[in-house]
Order: structure tokens, then C-alpha cells, then sequence
């Protein structure tokens, strides 16, 4: 299934279940954020590289960490 087709699933719901649906998502990307510590170790590692591929995967994984998914 695609997210398009979730999205019109959910739309298809009444607002209370729209309500649960949007809870769950709002913990599940809670969920997946990082502690400040592994964000600052993240953070001194990509300070640290000299690889600029390396460089680009911490900066990404620290958006994800702080921001959720």
C-alpha cells in the first residue's frame, strides 16, 4: 500500500479515528528522536570528518534525530 492510498483511507474515517491516526503518528515520530547526547556525539563526528560522504550521512541522520521521521 502507498502512503497516497493511507492518506485517502484516512480521510475516509471519522474524526475521532482521524484523531487516533494522528496521535500515533505524532508519538511514533517522538518516538524517533534522538537524546541530546547521541545528537552531540552525532554532531562531533561530522565536526570531525574530513570524508565529505561521511560529512553528509551524519548531517542527515542528525535532521532525522532531532526532527523525527
Amino acid at each position: 500500500m502507498t502512503a497516497t492510498a493511507v492518506i485517502d483511507e484516512i480521510k475516509q474515517l471519522s474524526p475521532a479515528e482521524q484523531s487516533r491516526v494522528i496521535r500515533f503518528a505524532v508519538e511514533l515520530a517522538r518516538e524517533r528522536q534522538l537524546s541530546g547526547e547521541k545528537l552531540s556525539e552525532l554532531a562531533q563526528r561530522m565536526a570531525d570528518s574530513d570524508n565529505p560522504a561521511e560529512v553528509q550521512k551524519l548531517r542527515e541522520e542528525i535532521h532525522r534525530g532531532f526532527y523525527g521521521e
